[in-house]
């Protein structure tokens, strides 16, 4: 019997962008199950949402760096998804860039939601960005993780129009809206390609 395509998420906020997924995953219109989830925040609300559905949500000490985990943490990392038997690993609003352990454990088998229409404006606060340029549109992009930031191959993207009077704070909130809708959907595709390949 072929099993649902089972996900690892790795967030450190609130996990609106998990509780999309659970959302659809519940409804029976994703054919998928999340195993573990992981945080960098100890008090991230993505953990509380996690014990919410009942899944394990563990938290990882960041270490010293600010915008990566140290190797052996990520080594952790790896071996709390092998232990979940993780197939897909999502980073859905991971604060950190993932490195070299989880590149290797998991080669082409990472995705990330980010708040711009990739590749214009990677990196932090997206949105700001977008507003600060002067953009008309923005948006928000899913793709695979690769070494780079925010440069792995892109899957899909979904465009939100940048009103005249946005402030950053609700153009964020359209943002977010999309990707709820973008991320389950790229999900969708993914768990029948890999239902065709089991």
């Amino acid at each position: 019997m072929k099993h649902p395509l089972r996900l690892g998420v790795l967030g450190s906020g609130k996990g609106s962008n998990f509780r999309a997924i659970m959302e659809q995953i519940n409804d029976g219109r994703l054919d998928a199950e999340v195993r573990i989830v992981i945080s960098d925040v100890e008090n991230a609300g993505i953990l509380s949402l996690a014990r919410d559905f009942q899944i394990p949500g563990l938290y990882v000490r960041p270490g010293r760096f600010r915008a990566k985990l140290e190797p052996e943490i990520e080594e952790d990392v790896v071996r709390l998804l092998r232990e979940a038997s993780v197939e897909l690993v999502i980073l859905a609003g991971f604060m950190r860039i993932v490195k070299e352990p989880v590149l290797r454990a998991f080669p082409g088998g990472i995705i990330n939601i980010h708040p711009s229409l990739l590749p214009k404006f990677p990196g932090l606060e997206a949105w700001k960005q977008a507003l600060a340029a002067g953009e008309t549109v923005t948006g928000c992009t899913v793709h695979y993780v690769d070494a780079g930031v925010d440069t792995g191959k892109i899957l899909a993207r979904k465009t939100v129009p940048i009103l005249r009077d946005d402030t950053p704070e609700r153009l964020h909130a359209r943002i977010q809206k999309a990707e709820h809708e973008l991320l389950p959907a790229v999900l969708a595709e993914i768990a029948a390609r890999f239902r065709g390949l089991r």
